[in-house]
């Protein structure tokens, strides 16, 4: 059998299932089952070479298996700790669009592990469902309904008389391209209750009649809070922009789809949004999609966004690092910065955690609470000289006194 060609896609797929799928991971066999019908479509493949093409994926995956004792914090540590502090401390444009800043390199993984309850620049990307992502106009409609529209994006001019009223001269032009209408205007303006709101459709004026004449101190707040008022739109999304990008597909190719990029974050309204792909909605804004959708999608959020920061400097890091941060930081349940508020603050070891900061603080606590320090880890060891857990040090040897190496022993 080990010269015989395979003959059929469901034949290697059933040969690689008794050989391979028990003894690899679950995503290594998944890449390598179609890498490998990849190469037998092209080239097609014996059982020999099939074997031996086994036998190298199980060897490499054998050695690239982490031994007993290995010290993966401090690997981990070192491998994402060393390349970032060559990264350019600037903030850069997103994805080649000029209208919005991002805050990218150092600054942003500062951010992510920090555990920052908003990031210094929100940002989504908000992908469309099949009858809206493939035409620009149906895109524009989805825009209109997410960003937010107040009285002075579609306002010429608002006049404020401490004796009559308000008088707001409205731009038609920006009103068509917002997509408002009159009565949107007169609703917005009502929610204010600052007096009757009247309209002149004609020549496009809003007047509001004062319910009570106002403190003349109070003008200028009076004309900032009109002009804030939000006609539409999502809350927290200031801006979007519409991009035509190749998309990667499910079985594999690329299609050029209509996305959004919006300046500002709203996870769960967004998701709410008639035209939106609720599936593939992503911020940048980490504890809210903790709060939106649960704590395995913010682990998730923090690899992907370490990943992003890392690969757009042009670092090499192993994404199974970034993985071991980002499973302490969520751990508990909750998304927890790396720091002494956090991960390193409230370690169980009493002197690990005064070995990091505020070293007589956490001393005098832990002898008020009477704590007791098991010396498990590996910082303890290290401060009272004993060996340290890991490598061989992980190993404990017992001896029975009375018993000879002759006895069997």
């Amino acid at each position: 059998m080990s010269g015989k060609t395979i003959e059929s896609r469901e034949e290697l797929i059933k040969y690689l299932e008794e050989k391979l799928r028990d003894r690899v991971s679950r995503a290594v066999y998944e890449e390598a089952r179609e890498r490998i019908l990849d190469v037998w479509e092209t080239h097609g493949l014996t059982y020999e070479e099939l074997n031996e093409l086994i036998e190298n994926i199980v060897a490499r995956y054998n050695e690239s298996l982490i031994e007993p004792g290995e010290a993966v914090g401090t690997v981990a540590a070192q491998s994402i700790g060393e390349p970032s502090t060559q990264m350019t401390l600037r903030t850069f444009h997103f994805a080649g669009v000029r209208e919005f800043n991002v805050t990218l390199g150092l600054p942003r993984l500062i951010e992510i592990v920090d555990a920052r309850k908003k990031p210094g620049t929100p940002i989504m990307e908000i992908h469309l469902d099949e009858e809206h992502k493939y035409s620009e106009e149906k895109a524009r409609e989805v825009q209109r309904r997410i960003e937010t529209t107040t009285i002075e994006n579609i306002a010429k001019r608002v006049d404020v008389d401490p004796l009559t009223g308000v008088t707001i001269e409205l731009d038609p032009i920006m009103m068509e391209d917002k997509g408002v209408g009159i009565d949107d205007v007169k609703k917005a303006l009502e929610k204010l209750k600052l007096g009757e709101v009247s309209i002149d459709e004609a020549n496009k004026v809003a007047f509001i009649e004062w319910k009570t004449s106002p403190d003349f101190t109070k003008i200028e707040r009076i004309r900032t809070k009109i002009l804030q008022a939000r006609i539409k739109g999502v809350k927290g999304i200031n801006k979007v922009i519409i991009q035509k990008r190749l998309v990667p597909q499910p079985d594999g190719g690329e299609k050029e789809e209509y996305v959004l990029i919006a300046e500002g974050s709203n996870l769960a309204e967004v998701m709410k949004v008639p035209g939106v792909d609720p599936r593939r909605v992503f911020t940048n804004n980490i504890k809210e999609v903790e709060e939106v959708l649960g704590i395995e999608a913010a682990r998730t959020a923090i690899i992907k966004e370490i990943m992003d920061v890392l690969e757009d400097q042009g670092l090499d890091v192993d994404i199974r690092h970034v993985m071991v941060i980002a499973d302490v930081m969520t751990w508990s349940g909750t998304v927890k910065q790396v720091g002494r508020h956090g991960v390193a603050g409230e370690k169980p070891s009493v002197l690990a955690r005064a070995a990091f900061e505020m070293t007589v603080q956490k001393l005098a606590e832990a002898a008020v609470a009477g704590e007791v320090d098991p010396l498990v880890g590996v910082t303890e060891n290290v401060i009272i000289g004993q060996p340290i857990p890991l490598g061989t040090g992980i190993v404990d040897l017992y001896m029975r006194p009375g018993k000879s190496m002759e006895e069997g022993e």
